[in-house]
């Protein structure tokens, strides 16, 4: 395993680029250490796969350097990178039984037979493929393949890293969860450093340790799904993760605090002496639906809202309120029982964010 350094890494398609816009990974510094298990996640067109492809090599990067344990690996190829690389459809040989496309990456580095024949048991069992081993690859199903694809990079034992394209695009909803937990099991077992690109934020939450997220080019916030969470550092993190996203609603700086709709938000003199120094307009507040408290009487701190619509999901209701001219999503309790159409809401402080560029402005810890 190796711990892989991207240095002032940036990469355009284009041969004479002339702007940000031109580059599909604007230039940033990331470490991902040995060992760890980590999800690359954004949408499409964010530059997920270019990065993976030019730490696997497939891509050679416009600018700046990829370091294996501090090794410029810019010019080695994939192979020489001793790379693992799984894709989002299968690449195996169907001509092949199962056991032989296990063992082929194995015979290649010249293992020997009884070698072989221990590690592809023992990937066989992980990825409960022991029943299909002697059966020609082109008839199984796709979720079949695609596990021995996956299993064709983890027989090595001396691999760098193990990188994953969606590797779930073509596997049945069904069965997604189930391959998700197998690799995360893997890794614990092998301790490997696994990179795995995902637009899904369900399946990076459930396979990775941390997860970087990817907008425009550049990660906007490596952190744990908790961290992504509660504490979002970029306004497109706050919107990209959660279900339904994050509150955000544009302000403009005013006396006490920040202002919309005639209405003033109270913020802390550090957070009004950060905005007063940034000297910025793009100011945005922000609050998870989860943490607006709705409460039927006012308070000095609430603000009157109309309710427009109430969603039942079962266990929970998402409520859309209209605070002035804002439309507000409010998660509450499946139990939680609304009086009238006029409702009032709080926002604590500790869950309120300010965004100043949309970056988040934080307080320092007293």
């Amino acid at each position: 395993m190796a711990e892989i350094t991207l240095k002032s890494l940036a990469h355009s398609y284009s041969p004479n680029p002339t702007g940000p816009e031109d580059y599909a990974i604007r230039e940033m510094d990331h470490v991902w250490h040995k060992g760890g298990a980590y999800a690359l996640l954004g949408p499409s067109g964010c530059g997920k796969s270019t990065m993976l492809n030019i730490i696997s090599g497939l891509v050679r990067p416009s600018d700046g350097d990829i370091l294996f344990d501090g090794k410029r690996v810019n010019e080695l190829s994939p192979t020489e990178r001793n790379i693992a690389q799984v894709f989002q459809f299968p690449v195996i040989y169907d001509s092949m039984t199962v056991y032989e496309n296990l063992a082929f990456p194995l015979k290649n580095a010249g293992k020997s037979k009884e070698q072989i024949k221990k590690k592809v048991a023992e990937v066989a069992a992980i990825l409960e493929l022991e029943p299909v081993l002697s059966k020609k690859a082109k008839g199984l199903t796709a979720d079949e393949k695609q596990k021995i694809s996956m299993g064709r990079g983890l027989v090595r034992d001396d691999v760098s890293a193990i990188l994953f394209d969606e590797p779930l695009t073509v596997i049945d909803p069904q069965l997604k969860w189930k391959l998700r937990r197998k690799l995360k099991q893997i890794h614990e077992q092998f301790d490997l450093t696994m990179v795995y690109v995902t637009h899904d934020q369900l399946e990076a939450s459930t396979f990775a340790d941390k997860i970087a997220v990817m907008y425009g080019g550049v990660i906007v916030q490596f952190g744990t799904p908790r961290e992504l969470f509660e504490s979002p550092n970029h306004t497109f993190v706050g919107y990209f993760i959660g279900s339904p996203g994050m509150n955000l609603v544009e302000v403009s700086r005013c006396d006490g605090g920040v202002c919309f709709d005639d209405m003033v938000v109270p913020l802390s003199d550090e957070l009004l002496k950060h905005i007063d120094n940034k000297g910025s307009k793009n100011l945005k507040i922000g609050i998870r639906p989860e943490f607006v408290n709705v409460v039927d009487q006012p308070a000095d701190d609430t603000y009157e809202c109309q309710v427009r619509d109430v969603e039942d999901l079962g266990t929970y209701k998402i409520i859309a309120l209209k605070l002035g001219n804002q439309i507000l999503k409010v998660r509450v309790d499946e139990d939680h029982q609304l009086n009238g159409d006029v409702v009032h809401v709080g926002f604590p402080r500790q869950w309120l964010k300010l965004y100043v560029d949309e970056f988040l402005i934080e307080e320092q810890a007293e």
